[in-house]
């Protein structure tokens, strides 16, 4: 009778000590099986090379993206996945031919990308003096008569990505307003070989619409300083740019589903478009790769969370984020069922960790939230540390996430050291020998690892407002 009392007792007592066990130590024997594996793959690296020796780059509607995107749906069903392609129109813009050149004081070629949705030139090109310009600011201290009918020249020093970019997104639109026919952006990079970066623009509608093109940093230089000195700088510049009709594509999706939770969602990944030079290696097609191959070997090594953990490869991040709404727009009120979304969009350089982004009004709730997710996250991050890649700290997700993480989904981003990601990025030099295999596969285990756990722990991370 005695035994029959103390039975269910002590069947309940190795789930109590589970339940009080750290996820450190509850999961080091699946994340050691994952970190194995990725750390001698040699798989995900040959998708990686296919994808960018083989397919290149992939611009929204462009036939490179479509063939990356049914080579991919091909493979990832051949190795058991459950795969789903969803519709999404895409911005279709195509480049053209383009040239630029200084005829004035000196006559050479000027090397340029045109930005990502600018008008082209007219058919004889454009032909003006160029005026120099290191800020807004200086720009708004000067007259119409200064920039009416010159090629302004955002000569802007490289104050990091998020204080510089402004100057590519809105630079034409903010010259056109006094009158400039054409917009030279130094690239938006700390260090340059002589090699433009190209990078989406943003027009306003209210004003009018002129071609804009990136020029490298050692030209931007050039001019500046001989404009300093009192020489008069003349360029020619032609571009055969065009914005065609939306073009169709999808969002690729595959997914290991839930053992216990199906309908419980933890996502990743990358966005699978880039723009039409180089080869996407770094920005974003190791992302992609990383994710999908983490997920291969999850399922490979038979492990299988509790709730689905899905990848998906978004499109069009460079020129539209129409993939990261599609997506939304196709969860629908299934929202509310995804624990948590991560993406990996900041290169492939060595991983350190991940950042937390969750939205919150109130930031002294935030406060003791966040402290909450990263005590978490930290117990997960100790089983990356064999990689030096267990860093958890508050930050963001990432653009293809946002529209998850603004409806209350807790995003992460893969964080690197970022040492020379924007030396390539958007660039010509962005392909794969600047990626290393070793710190390739530390992506892939890191995201193998933090997926895997995530859409497996008993609890899920907090969510936003």
């Amino acid at each position: 009778m005695l035994l029959r009392i103390l039975l269910p007792v002590l069947l309940w007592i190795p789930l109590l000590a589970s339940a009080q066990q750290n996820l450190t130590d509850a999961y080091r024997e699946p994340a050691g099986q994952i970190l194995g594996a990725a750390m001698v793959d040699a798989e995900g690296w040959e998708k990686l090379e296919y994808l960018t020796i083989e397919i290149g780059h992939r611009l929204s509607g462009s036939t490179g993206l479509e063939r990356a995107i049914d080579w991919a749906a091909e493979r990832m069903h051949e190795e058991g996945l459950l795969v789903r392609k969803l519709p999404v129109a895409v911005p279709h813009w195509v480049r053209g031919f383009e040239s630029a050149q200084l005829l004035a004081p000196v006559e050479r070629p000027l090397s340029i990308l045109g930005l990502g949705g600018s008008v082209g030139t007219p058919e004889a090109g454009i032909t003006a003096p160029v005026i120099a310009v290191t800020s807004f600011e200086n720009l708004e201290q000067l007259e119409r008569t200064d920039v009416e009918g010159k090629i302004v020249l955002y000569a802007v020093p490289w104050m990091g990505y998020e204080k510089t970019v402004k100057y590519r997104a809105g630079g034409a639109s903010r010259a056109a307003e006094l009158g400039a026919v054409a917009v030279l952006i130094r690239s938006v990079t700390g260090r340059s070989l002589n090699t433009p970066h190209t990078g989406g623009l943003r027009y306003d509608e209210n004003l009018p619409k002129i071609p804009a093109a990136a020029v490298t940093v050692e030209d931007a230089e050039w001019m500046r300083r001989r404009i300093a000195n009192g020489h008069e700088v003349r360029v020619r510049l032609e571009m055969g740019a065009q914005v065609l009709a939306d073009a169709d594509s999808f969002n690729l999706v595959a997914e290991i589903p839930g053992s216990e939770s199906p309908d419980e969602v933890v996502v990743m990944g990358g966005h699978y478009d880039s723009w039409d030079v180089g080869q996407g290696a770094h920005d974003d097609g190791a992302a992609c790769m990383a994710a999908w191959q983490a997920l291969t070997i999850i399922r490979h090594l038979g492990l299988r969370p509790r709730r689905t953990l899905r990848v998906v490869l978004w499109t069009n991040e460079e020129n539209g984020l129409r993939g990261a709404q599609a997506y939304r727009d196709w969860v629908g009120d299934d929202i509310d069922s995804h624990v948590a979304a991560i993406e990996m969009d900041g290169g492939a350089e060595r991983p350190i960790g991940f950042t937390l982004g969750i939205g919150f009004g109130d930031e002294e709730a935030s406060a003791a939230i966040y402290e909450k997710a990263l005590a978490t996250l930290t117990e997960i991050g100790a089983l990356l540390d064999g990689i030096n890649a267990g860093l958890m700290k508050r930050g963001g997700g990432g653009a293809d996430i946002s529209p998850l993480m603004r409806e209350g989904v807790p995003g992460m981003g893969l964080e690197t050291v970022g040492e020379h990601y924007f030396d390539w990025h958007h660039s010509e030099a962005d392909t794969l020998d600047k990626v290393d295999p070793q710190d390739f596969r530390k992506a892939v285990a890191a995201l193998g690892v933090i997926g895997y756990i995530l859409a497996d722990m008993p609890g899920t991370l907090p969510r936003g407002h």
